[in-house]
Order: structure tokens, then C-alpha cells, then sequence
């Protein structure tokens, strides 16, 4: 992770659970003078405290170290809410039907969101046959290329991995309505509803 937890997020996780310092550092088998300076910042939790930290405060050790809580009010996955995430290091895609916190390589990836359609990412969607054949003009170079297009309707996802050199083409099987995106790994995420 790139960063660590801080007190100000220990402290705002306790009060929302409706825990004093002392009914927490029980939980943890630690003082509540502990506590008091974990939340002071005079001092941090040893890293194997973070996941017992973490279970007592009802969160995730991810959403401890990023300090955002993400509540889902929608149990079951919702694939209008659909979000993608690419990380800058290795390029590795994550798609998530709800909101979440994801990291790789270290770094916390920020979820991506459509951009408007410009000259140079217009999205051509075509009915071919059972196809929908998805074209744009676009560079296909090392240092500026599509990295993905992905075919999203009600109850399923389609993702195409492109890479240099390769032809900025796709062709999905028709499953009905839904959104095509493509990501651009210099400009972003661009869509076309089909």
C-alpha cells in the first residue's frame, strides 16, 4: 500500500462504532493509552495489529489504510454500477459491479470514469451478423494504445484485452442494450451505448 493508517481514521471508525479508547483497546489487548496515541498521532499500530484493528472496527484492512469506508447498499451486484480500474505499473484491468477499494503493485487505483467522446475516440459500433464489430481510429503504438474494450448489458461482461501493433478492433456476440467501453491508456475510458 502506499500509505498507512492514520489516527484520524482510527479514531473516526471508533466513534462511528460507538467504542471509547477503552473498549477498544480491550478488544485488542492493548492499553487505552495505546489507543489514545495511535489517534493523537505520537504513535502507530504495529503492523500486526492492523488486521485485529481492522475486524474490531468493522472494516476492511484496506478500507482501514485508505481511510474511506464503502458502504454497499445494494447486496446483491448491480451491473449498471459497473466500475473499471487499470493500474499505471503493470496495466493489470479490474472490473467491479459496486463500489470497492482496489489496489496492485502497491498503489490504490482510482475508478475510472467515462470521458467525453473527442476525434480521436469515436467509438463505431456496427451490427454484423450476430456482432456487434467495434471500430475506432486510433494509434497503436507502445506509448499510446487501447487497452481494453469491454461489452456490458444486464447480466453479463465482456472483456477483450488489446495490445500494441494490434488492430483497435473487436467483435462482441450480441446479448441486447448495453454500454461498450474502451480505455485508452493516455486518455481513459470512453463509451457507446449499443
Amino acid at each position: 500500500m502506499n500509505q498507512y493508517v492514520t489516527g484520524a481514521v482510527i479514531q473516526k471508525l471508533r466513534e462511528r462504532n460507538g467504542d471509547t479508547q477503552r473498549t477498544l483497546a480491550e478488544k485488542l489487548s492493548v492499553s487505552d493509552k495505546t489507543i489514545s496515541k495511535w489517534e493523537t498521532g505520537r504513535g502507530l499500530p504495529d503492523i500486526t495489529l492492523l488486521e485485529p484493528l481492522a475486524r474490531a472496527l468493522h472494516v476492511s484492512v484496506a478500507e482501514l489504510l485508505s481511510g474511506e469506508c464503502i458502504t454497499n447498499q445494494n447486496r446483491s451486484g448491480n451491473m449498471r454500477r459497473i466500475g473499471f480500474y487499470v493500474c499505471p505499473i503493470c496495466g493489470n484491468v479490474i472490473y467491479s459491479m459496486g463500489e470497492g477499494v482496489f489496489s496492485c503493485c502497491g498503489v490504490t487505483l482510482p475508478r475510472l470514469s467515462p470521458e467525453p467522446e473527442d476525434t480521436e475516440h469515436t467509438l463505431k459500433a456496427e451490427k454484423i451478423e450476430y456482432d456487434h464489430y467495434v471500430t475506432l481510429q486510433h494509434p497503436m503504438t507502445k506509448e499510446h494504445y487501447i487497452s481494453f474494450a469491454a461489452y456490458v448489458t444486464y447480466n453479463q461482461v465482456q472483456l477483450v484485452k488489446l495490445y500494441p501493433e494490434q488492430n483497435p478492433e473487436v467483435r462482441f456476440p450480441m446479448c441486447g442494450s448495453g454500454i461498450i467501453y474502451v480505455y485508452c491508456n493516455r486518455h481513459g475510458l470512453f463509451q457507446v451505448r449499443v
